[in-house]
């Protein structure tokens, strides 16, 4: 499988900016990625909610 161009924080500050207001198809313009990668990482992060990849718990 080929490796991401994007860390797993990447990835998570990504899912982040998409739930934060700014929408899914403006986050995926900005780091040209598809869609359907933007919801496959929500898929296999399960959301954002949870997680802390920043350490701020």
């Amino acid at each position: 499988m080929k490796k991401s161009k994007f860390s797993e924080e990447q990835v998570v500050n990504i899912l982040r900016e998409g739930q934060s207001g700014s929408g899914v198809k403006a986050v995926c313009a900005k780091y040209n990625i598809s869609e359907a990668t933007y919801y496959k990482w929500q898929k296999q992060y399960g959301g954002v909610g949870h997680l802390n990849a920043a350490g701020d718990d």
